[in-house]
């Protein structure tokens, strides 16, 4: 049966010469997994430039019950990023929060909420000129489409060591939205990300290290 919906690419991975699967989130049926054939050609019709991660897309989908791969009928995105794709740190930010998404999300419940904050956020992002903290309060707002999002700062602490300042910062943070302003330095904002990728690895099994965060550390210094 076919469905329209939306949906944000989350990874690629090639299958045969010329095809892919990708999964997508839709904000229908949550992560579902696409076979896309051709995209890989060096024809100038090639689509495989929909299918890079975050890519926000307008989709006509085939769907059927416990498939665990579906095809998609017709898709175009519906939004071009005008910075995000081409500002360094805004880049890096992007490739964090792909990280994020590819090893938290997987709950196919509240699909619709999940996929309105991350868009939502995304269109932010593109277009913001102040955005230092956007990566902090992406992983507070997630947290709680997550169904673990906290009430007090002890919940992110956690066992371990903060200063009162850093302290009074995260609950800044945790009341804060994208357009609020808390000023803190290079080394708090890192210290309150340290904070909250221990408090996702407590709730996310297998959450495990982030590999896009050295270049996330060294773009937004």
């Amino acid at each position: 049966m076919l469905h329209k919906t939306k949906g944000i690419v989350f990874r690629f991975t090639k299958y045969g010469e010329t095809s892919i699967i990708v999964n997508i989130f839709t904000e229908v049926f949550g992560l579902q997994s696409y076979i896309v054939n051709g995209v890989r050609s060096n024809s100038k019709r090639s689509k495989i430039a929909l299918y890079q991660p975050l890519t926000l897309l307008d989709l006509v989908v085939y769907y059927k019950e416990n498939a665990n791969i579906l095809r998609i009928k017709e898709v175009k995105c519906y939004h071009p990023y005008h910075s995000i794709t081409h500002v360094v740190r805004k880049s890096a930010i992007a490739m964090f929060i792909i990280e994020v998404l590819n090893k938290a999300v997987k709950e196919q419940s509240h699909a619709e909420e999940i996929h309105e904050f991350i868009s939502r956020s995304l269109l932010l992002l593109d277009r913001q000129l102040h955005f230092e903290n956007f990566h902090l309060i992406f992983l507070l707002g997630l947290s709680k489409h997550l169904g673990f999002g906290p009430n007090l700062t002890e919940e992110i602490i956690g066992g371990h060591w903060m200063d009162k300042e850093e302290e009074q910062l995260l609950k800044e943070l945790m009341h804060a939205d994208y357009e609020t302003p808390v000023p803190m330095n290079y080394d708090q904002r890192q210290t309150l990300l340290i904070s909250l990728l221990r408090f996702y690895s407590n709730h996310i099994d297998n959450f495990g290290e982030m590999k896009s965060l050295p270049v996330l550390r060294e773009v937004l210094q």
